[in-house]
């Protein structure tokens, strides 16, 4: 690899604002904030939903209804006629 033109890949951590979950990953992202983690420095990335409070992994994902959309289309506006 070349010297001088990759970001920096360290580890960094990540912080639900919903749920206060933190979690430790590597990233090349930047940020201003740091945080203590482990008695290390860390940088701090303050994300809005993750795994934690993300609906389809906290099963409170709503199920939509969509039996019966293309009947009552075509009961509206009838069949296409095929050429």
């Amino acid at each position: 690899m070349k010297q001088g033109i990759h970001p920096d890949y360290r580890p960094v951590v990540f912080e639900d604002s919903s749920s206060g979950n933190r979690f430790i990953t590597r990233s090349t992202v930047s940020t201003n904030r740091t945080t203590e983690w482990e008695g290390e420095t860390l940088p701090l990335v303050l994300v809005e939903i993750s795994m934690d409070s993300h609906p389809f992994f906290t099963g409170q994902m709503k199920i939509v209804d969509t039996a019966g959309r293309v009947e009552r289309f075509e009961r509206r506006y009838g069949r296409r006629k095929k050429a």
